[in-house]
């Protein structure tokens, strides 16, 4: 009988994980931000510089926040 609500309770859990999508707007809206940036840099290549800068700099924010 243990067992068995063992099985069920982790059901319950894997349920619960599998319909939270608390986190799911900030990365639909950071995946569209980055479509974006590849299309302008594809249309204007003028352009693609400054996003690639732009890039760069948020990645060794985000390397200094995650090490800190």
């Amino acid at each position: 009988m243990n067992k068995g609500k063992t099985n069920l309770m982790r059901m319950i859990w894997k349920l619960r994980i599998w319909k939270d999508t608390r986190g799911q707007d900030l990365i639909e809206y950071a995946l569209m931000a980055g479509f974006v940036a590849v299309a302008a840099g594809a249309v204007m290549p003028s352009v693609s510089t400054q996003i690639s800068t732009i890039f760069s700099k948020i990645e060794s924010l985000l390397t200094t926040a995650s090490a800190s």
